[in-house]
């Protein structure tokens, strides 16, 4: 985890989400332009799991809130390791699978334990309701902790891909193109546009796809072209990037300090320093270079 989990930061769930959905084995970001992408994939991402249509009907519909987070979930859980076991083919050209199995392993332990979250989320929202009377203090109060958490964590892993960047820079980019029309491509096949028009639900079905898929191909560009990071190449034969300065205090600063050690660069004491006993020439003694030029 990125973060030890205290008493205290389990009634917070922005940092128990940071925690468990951001582990210190993720690679940071190698520049933030490519951050700024990030994030803006992120909000893309956002609005095609959710669907603008719920918006522009002004109708908040929970029931199909829930049913679009298990269809997102269902999709996310086949198709990663799939789109993954694809690029492992391609990779294997140049290099082997073995090199790659501890990242894979992490990232694949970080997508099951994330849809986990999600499923047990529908259900905990679906029994709340159901039950209702007594059970809906104590269970309401803990569904609203857990969407607090799934919230956050879905910004987590929408960013770093359930930690893929560790096996490949380029996965997270591609993998969210992928989900994105995974998930618009069966309303546009069946004509389910939500009780759009035809215009306004073409518009805003493929709207959501085609951003992430343009800000993601612009992320990749960059890190080939800055990086030499190819989507086709085995991560073992890329280069290793290096962020631009040291993170601190989690954001980026040049080194501070001093640029020289203490001390005295000469030595002990004053290069120029008088002389210990006062002038070496006593009062009123004769020039010993003779007189000057223009006298003595």
């Amino acid at each position: 985890m990125s973060d030890r989990i205290t008493l205290h930061s389990i009634l917070q769930p922005k940092q128990v989400a940071q925690a468990l959905y951001h582990p210190v084995w993720i690679p940071e970001s190698v520049d933030p332009s490519v951050d700024r992408l990030k994030k803006a994939r992120i909000i893309a991402g956002a609005v095609a799991a959710f669907g603008v249509y719920t918006f522009v009907q002004r109708k908040f519909n929970f029931d199909e809130v829930l049913e679009n987070m298990l269809t997102a979930s269902v999709v996310v859980l086949f198709i990663t390791p799939l789109s993954v076991g694809v690029m492992l083919f391609v990779w294997r050209r140049t290099g082997t699978v073995r090199q790659m199995r501890v990242p894979l392993f992490n990232s694949l332990k970080l997508l099951l334990f994330f849809i986990g979250s999600v499923v047990g989320l529908v259900f905990l929202w679906v029994g709340t309701t159901a039950l209702g009377g007594f059970w809906l203090v104590p269970l309401g109060f803990t569904a609203l902790w857990l969407t607090g958490m799934v919230a956050y964590g879905a910004v987590q892993v929408s960013g770093n891909f359930f930690g893929t960047a560790a096996v490949h820079r380029c996965l997270p980019p591609l993998l969210a193109t992928i989900t994105t029309w995974l998930m618009a491509l069966p309303d546009l096949l069946t004509g389910d546009l939500h009780g759009l028009s035809f215009k306004m639900g073409i518009v805003f079905i493929l709207g959501a796809p085609v951003t992430v898929t343009a800000i993601a191909m612009l992320e990749m560009r960059r890190l080939k072209r800055r990086y030499g990071i190819r989507l086709s190449a085995h991560p073992a034969t890329l280069p290793q990037p290096r962020p631009a300065y040291t993170p601190v205090n989690n954001g980026f600063m040049p080194p501070q300090g001093h640029p020289y050690p203490p001390g005295n660069p000469y030595g002990a004491g004053h290069p120029y320093a008088p002389h210990p006993q006062g002038s070496p020439y006593p009062p009123g003694s004769p020039n010993p270079y003779g007189p000057g030029p223009y006298g003595s």
